[in-house]
């Protein structure tokens, strides 16, 4: 396995992190108070919230998170990528499900990259079974390869290295970052690329967030508020959940 130097890491983060931050900027933009009001009304109404701009603040901050975590989940997973491929020659999987192969010591590596461990139900875990050894058979049956290890690589945690009852690896943390660059420090020597120029990125982010949310709290007021600017719960409600149609269905 060869040695990739941190300066080669730094500048392939510093380039590849602006679109993650391009991507937040892209999702704001283009969000819609329709899109951002369909979370749970009755939650919010048991919480008493009863600021218009509240509401709106809160929907947006839960609908952010699981996009962040997906842009930034996809970011991780490319720049392992990248790392395998500088240290092993190792290259972006064309299997279903997988994110890279790579060879090393005679073996040859198929892995399922995830950014954190909390990932997927059990149809989407027996789902990357299937991957695996469809993935395995195809390699064995074209390469005559013997020795194939099936990873599953998430890139944060603090699991022990474990083989499943599946039959794949489940390296986690450090240990993925130590078996894709045989350093096992990458995992803290990664962290200050990552902030390459983050406050001047969430700075521009948060200037463009703060006028969505007046933009939206207007919109949400004019649409879901009395003239007394009291929230309007029925008609919210109707919004995200009417759709009687049991006449015209079941009992027809």
């Amino acid at each position: 396995m060869n040695t990739i130097k941190m300066s080669e890491v730094a500048e392939y983060v510093n380039l590849h992190i602006n679109v993650f931050h391009q991507s937040r900027l892209n999702i704001l933009s283009k969000l819609t108070l329709k899109q951002l009001i369909t979370k749970n009304p009755y939650l919010f109404r048991a919480k008493n919230i009863s600021i218009a701009s509240e509401l709106i603040c809160s929907t947006l901050d839960a609908f952010l998170s699981s996009s962040e975590e997906k842009l930034f989940g996809d970011f991780l997973e490319d720049l392992a990528v990248f790392i395998a491929s500088k240290t092993t020659g190792g290259y972006k999987s064309s299997a279903p499900g997988l994110d890279l192969e790579f060879e090393n010591d005679g073996a040859h590596y198929l892995v399922s990259i995830k950014s954190g461990p909390n990932w997927g139900n059990s149809s989407q875990h027996k789902k990357l079974v299937q991957d695996f050894n469809e993935a395995e058979r195809r390699l064995k049956q074209s390469l005559h390869v013997m020795n194939v290890y099936k990873v599953l690589g998430i890139c944060y945690g603090k699991t022990p290295t474990k083989i499943t009852s599946k039959g794949y690896y489940k390296i986690v943390g450090q240990n993925f970052g130590a078996l894709i660059s045989n350093n096992e420090n990458l995992y803290t020597e990664i962290i200050e690329p990552v902030g390459f120029r983050a406050k001047e990125h969430n700075d521009q982010f948060y200037e463009k967030k703060g006028n969505i949310i007046n933009c939206l709290t207007a919109q949400f007021i004019q649409e879901f508020c009395d003239s007394s600017g009291v929230i309007n719960w029925q008609k919210l409600v109707r919004y995200v959940s009417g759709n009687y149609d049991l006449n015209h269905t079941i009992y027809s």
